[in-house]
């Protein structure tokens, strides 16, 4: 595919390229991924100013959005891209295996400077999500200040910089130009900026900013970050649809592989029908999520890959609302389990007071079923994210679903996200929905192809032991 950037792009592409620190704050949909391709290409093929490139994203951005974004790109076929994820062992590999751009999840920076101690090979560093290195207390971020001094160029992207107040900025900044415009101790930064709020006689709970101390701060980074919003530099479509590609680890692949292809070859192909249609794709589509029912109707839980993707792509929203469909009963039971810990409100929409409070701003997830929320609801005041945790064929109920948010009266781009198991039955509904055909009819041919694909492999395998 031909990049061709809007001018907000080529603007940032620049900045990436004349600066040697940059924090690029872009609303989420904006294209930071590609905009940071694109300057790594020209640096290192180019320019010759970078040779080694190491990027740290959360672990499912990790493993399949930056690879993936990189071979979707005509001009970033150069490229070469690899994961420093799973055991130990794994990650060594990876890290000699020759590339031009590592990936790794940030759990494991820590890991990665102690690995390469005084040796750090590294001269660009991007973090994606900057704001996940906020603490100055936290190991991501002591271990990166570590070998800041070894680092000749270093970006950092989120779209939320300070989620929590302006002290959240401190560590960002810090990472960036080593403390020179926001102090080098965050008490130094405090003590300017902030005064106490909440407090007793012995500890400060809390601090405010002083008067006129968000304008200073602004200014003062204002030549090292790039704040831009969406509506102020791109006109999108009033929706934009995003697809958030998940990857299955090992063990979760085999067990879809195995159900796919012990289902498929009970089905001839000349007598399939909409009704053993349906519940080929009903069983994978729920192992897509995670999770099975068995014979009895009991919940079988195979992995978290898209578990760990939706609670990864709610942290990226930083406090941002988001209204939730989910596909199955055990979906909405393992989303309830994983979000408990996340000091988030979550509710599930059943009554008229659900949807109240959520368009009053009281809820930060709201979890729906597209089949009971597609119709009548009015929603748009409440938050302007919709994400797909599990989709189903419906275009319809899919359509309905999403214009409880867009719809008269939002005041907002909404911003519909599609968590999608890469190599999954989820590839198919997504495909047929932005065709604006989810029929029984693309159901059906796509699954006699898979038949086909196994019946193949079946044949080939006699063959061979023949």
């Amino acid at each position: 595919m031909k990049f061709i950037p809007h001018e907000y792009q080529r603007y940032c592409i620049n900045r990436m390229l004349s600066d040697k620190a940059l924090g690029l704050f872009l609303d989420m949909g904006l294209g930071k991924t590609v905009i940071t391709l694109t300057a790594i290409n020209d640096l290192k093929y180019n320019r010759f100013e970078v040779s080694k490139i190491l990027v740290v994203a959360p672990k499912k951005v990790a493993e399949a959005t930056w690879g993936k974004e990189a071979s979707k790109w005509d001009h970033l076929q150069l490229l070469r891209v690899i994961t420093v994820l799973g055991s130990q062992s794994k990650r060594i590999r990876a890290l000699n295996t020759p590339a031009d751009i590592y990936v790794i999840n940030r759990e494991n920076v820590p890991w990665l400077v102690e690995y390469y101690r005084n040796a750090w090979p590294f001269d660009m560093v991007i973090v994606d999500e900057f704001s996940s290195f906020k603490s100055h207390q936290a190991k991501r971020f002591k271990s990166l200040t570590w070998v800041r001094d070894k680092i000749y160029r270093f970006v950092g992207l989120t779209g939320t910089p300070a989620p929590n107040g302006l002290l959240d900025l401190w560590s960002q900044v810090y990472l960036l130009d080593k403390g020179e415009r926001l102090g080098k101790k965050i008490t130094h930064y405090r003590e300017r900026y902030f005064e106490p709020d909440q407090r007793d006689r012995e500890h400060v709970f809390s601090y405010a900013p002083k008067p006129g101390a968000e304008e200073a701060i602004k200014a003062a980074i204002s030549d090292i970050c790039v704040s831009m919003k969406a509506e102020d530099y791109l006109q999108l479509p009033d929706c934009l649809s995003v697809t958030v590609p998940v990857v299955l680890n090992d063990k979760a692949i085999k067990a879809y592989e195995k159900l796919e292809r012990e289902m498929l070859l009970t089905v001839d192909e000349n007598t399939i029908d909409a009704g053993s249609a349906a519940v080929l794709t009903n069983k994978l589509l729920q192992l897509c999520n995670g999770a099975v029912y068995d014979e009895n109707r009991e919940v079988v839980e195979i992995h978290n890959c898209k578990l760990e993707a939706f609670t990864e792509l709610v942290e990226a929203l930083n406090g941002q609302p988001a209204l939730v469909f989910y596909n199955f009963q055990h979906d909405k039971q393992r989303i309830l389990k994983a979000t408990a810990k996340m000091g988030l409100e979550v509710r599930e929409l059943k009554t008229p007071q659900d949807a109240d409070d959520w368009n009053s701003r009281q809820i930060d997830i709201l979890l729906a079923h597209p089949a009971s929320a597609a119709y009548g609801l009015n929603l748009q005041e409440g938050g302007n994210h919709v994400i797909w945790f599990g989709l189903n064929w419906s275009l319809e109920l899919y359509q309905q679903a999403n214009a409880r948010l867009h719809r008269q009266g939002q005041k907002e781009k909404v911003i519909i996200h599609h968590l999608v198991v890469e190599g999954g039955r989820d590839e198919d509904v997504i495909t047929a929905l932005e065709d604006k055909s989810a029929t029984q009819e693309s159901l059906m041919q796509s699954l006699k192809a898979r038949i086909d694909k196994y019946k193949s492999e079946v044949d080939n395998h006699n063959r061979l032991h023949s």
